[in-house]
């Protein structure tokens, strides 16, 4: 039975959650949890605390395996004092964290609190610190991976922010740093919890959240999912797994995927699926800036990061949201030795006061930091459209791609053609009998002699046009010459990406 009683564990039921114990074991390797600081209780003697020691003292603490590999985990038990941190509560999740560390492997945490524990005060706050700073120097040493499985409030909120991808469930987890009720007194604003932190909300408007569940299960199987992409640390190849798809496999109906006109929207994550082993792609941030797709696939079984943008969705154009969605995750790949693969259709930069106003140059210039700064192998794709800016940001040969492919509708300019002619030809499209048809000659001539991938091509931007119905044969020759790549950044103790 779960330390905080049989009533409480029902009343987690009836919520639709399961207990810490359950989720534990629902995650893990049937039989390999192995639970430490079972018996640690708070040292708190005042409001009448010293009445009610519990052993594990609301949190479940201890490592296990997960597809054969070792795991560090915690598990808030909101069963025991709705799972709020207290000072040994906190040494206990530090424990393991710095267990993580030494030991080289994953650290997950299972979030299910009321936030710090009131009785304790400022020990309990210093506790959440210590974390933090955990979390910090973790960060690019080992994966940490946040499920929040129920309420995480207050300064509870950064220790997620902090690690690689969290996850949440509908209906049954929030996080918010402060609460409706709150922001009813300060702002007079009134907005429910689920609106407000919901599951919904972080993985479709604020981006704080990578994966949305269904109910407690489905988010733990998706982690195992996760998990089995990623190094166990930073010093680790990803685990690669057998496959019996073969790398030179052509897909004829890659040939017809982009469509002849170039305003026409097509969906890149169908390229993607034809493209790795058995079409499966664990995508990331699915429903946060659409606009643009990342994620993690095979190829020839060994784990790839996947960056595109999604001409189905505001024409794949860049925006805020996508730049800073696309930066996170090429420099959590870079981290961990995960080879970017790019798929560009990208008309430039979203245009607009709100855009502008809200910071794109500064955002926009994360994706770009990223994708330079990356020393993993780096394999482009230019598959329609690669105008301004966007083309150098999108993994271009310019900042250390390290090869570079385009089909042949590819269209590499500064701008598309159209615009390129309004600009280039406007007296002479005023003064003209026929405008629509000297554009469309215009149009054609640009075309034919400034957009499209062999004049690239011919300056070495790019490594080869190749026929689409082969860009898995091309990719997979790629990144297996590139498994052994060096590269390095200039020596220094970090550097400063426009945050």
């Amino acid at each position: 039975m779960e330390a905080g009683g049989k009533d409480r564990v029902e009343r987690q039921h009836a919520s639709g959650k399961l207990t810490a114990r359950e989720r534990v074991e629902a995650l893990l390797d049937e039989g390999s949890f192995e639970e430490l600081g079972q018996l640690v209780t708070h040292r708190s003697r005042d409001f009448g605390m010293e009445k009610t020691l519990i052993p594990g003292d609301g949190v479940l603490t201890g490592y296990g395996r997960i597809d054969g590999r070792l795991v560090y985990l915690y598990a808030q038990d909101f069963t025991v004092f709705g799972g709020s941190l207290s000072e040994a509560y906190a040494e206990k999740v530090v424990k393991v964290m710095d267990l993580a560390m030494r030991q080289g492997a994953p650290v997950i945490g299972l979030n299910d609190s009321g936030g710090a524990r009131i009785q304790e005060g400022v020990v309990s706050l210093a506790g959440y610190a210590d974390i933090f700073l955990r979390n910090t120097l973790a960060s690019g040493v080992i994966p940490q991976v946040s499920a929040i499985m129920g309420p995480c409030a207050g300064g509870a909120v950064y220790s997620p922010a902090i690690t690689d991808f969290t996850f949440m469930v509908r209906d049954t987890s929030y996080m918010f740093v402060t609460g409706p009720d709150v922001i009813k007194t300060v702002t007079h604003e009134q907005v429910s919890m689920e609106k407000l932190g919901g599951a919904s909300t972080h993985n479709e408007v604020s981006g704080n959240a990578h994966f949305l569940a269904e109910d407690d299960r489905h988010c733990l199987e998706r982690i195992r999912d996760l998990l089995a992409y990623l190094p166990s640390n930073n010093l680790e190849e990803p685990p690669a797994k057998r496959s019996s798809d073969p790398w030179d496999r052509e897909d004829e109906s890659l040939d017809r995927l982009v469509p002849e006109e170039p305003e026409r929207p097509y969906d890149m994550k169908e390229l993607i699926r034809h493209v790795v082993d058995d079409g499966v792609f664990l995508e990331v941030h699915e429903h946060f800036a659409q606009n643009l797709v990342v994620g993690f696939a095979r190829i020839e079984g060994r784990p790839i990061a996947i960056v595109a943008n999604q001409p189905a969705v505001l024409a794949g154009v860049l925006d805020i949201k996508a730049s800073v969605k696309g930066a996170r995750f090429v420099r959590f790949c870079d981290a961990f030795g995960l080879p970017l693969v790019t798929f560009e259709d990208v008309p430039g930069f979203l245009p607009g006061t709100d855009q502008e106003w809200g910071g794109i140059i500064r955002h926009g210039a994360k994706l770009l930091y990223a994708y330079a700064e990356a020393t993993v192998p780096k394999v482009t794709v230019i598959t329609r459209k690669a105008y301004g800016g966007a083309y150098c940001v999108m993994a271009s040969k310019h900042i250390r791609t390290d090869l570079n492919y385009a089909f042949p509708t590819a269209e590499i300019a500064v701008m598309g053609p159209e615009g390129a002619v309004n600009i280039l030809y406007k007296r002479e499209l005023a003064q003209a009998d026929s405008p629509d048809e000297l554009r469309r000659q215009k149009v054609a001539e640009f075309r034919e002699k400034l957009a499209n991938p062999y004049v690239a091509a011919e300056r070495g931007y790019i490594d080869e046009v190749i026929p689409p119905r082969r860009t898995r044969a091309k990719i997979a020759t790629a990144l297996r010459s590139l498994r052994n790549k060096r590269d390095s950044n200039p020596p220094k103790k970090h550097g400063n990406i426009p945050l």
